[in-house]
């Protein structure tokens, strides 16, 4: 596999600082770095990019996360590994991740279970760690990023 071009956001150089800006932002303390790893990862499984994929487990393992909870994330339902809080966060990613699945595409209950974990400091980091989640696959998937080394 070869990449069709060098991610847009190296391509416009001032595109960068701003997304890692975000980023920082959405992970300055209201969720626990595993949560955000989680989701990272269960983001990038449903939208099927390779290179987040890889670079999300790589960054997770660094953090301290395990290969059983890594393996179990794509079936985060029916695994013993997770939290309430966790399943939580990972419920939300889908819902926010598959906005086109349904009517009512993310719903009360969905919504008001992770308002049971975390307060609206917490939501606002998940939403924009699933937001820009989503951003990276999309450029990535669309560039055809090689998942590897490189990262």
């Amino acid at each position: 596999m070869q990449a069709r071009m060098k991610n847009p956001a190296m391509v416009l150089p001032d595109a960068l600082p701003h997304i890692q800006g975000l980023l920082a932002a959405a992970n300055q303390g209201a969720v626990p770095p595993a949560i955000g790893h989680l989701v990272h990862l269960r983001t990038s499984q449903i939208n099927g990019c390779g290179y987040c994929i890889d670079g999300g487990v790589k960054h997770a393992k660094k953090a301290g996360e395990t290969d059983e909870r890594l393996f179990a994330v794509a079936a985060w339902r029916d695994t013993p590994y997770f939290t309430d809080a966790e399943r939580a966060a990972l419920a939300l990613s889908e819902n926010v991740t598959r906005l086109s699945d349904r009517s009512d595409p993310v719903p009360d209950a969905v919504w008001n279970e992770a308002a049971k974990h975390f307060d609206e400091k917490g939501l606002a980091s998940l939403l924009l760690v699933i937001s820009l989640t989503n951003v990276f696959n999309r450029l990535n998937v669309a560039t055809r990023q090689v998942a590897g080394p490189g990262w």
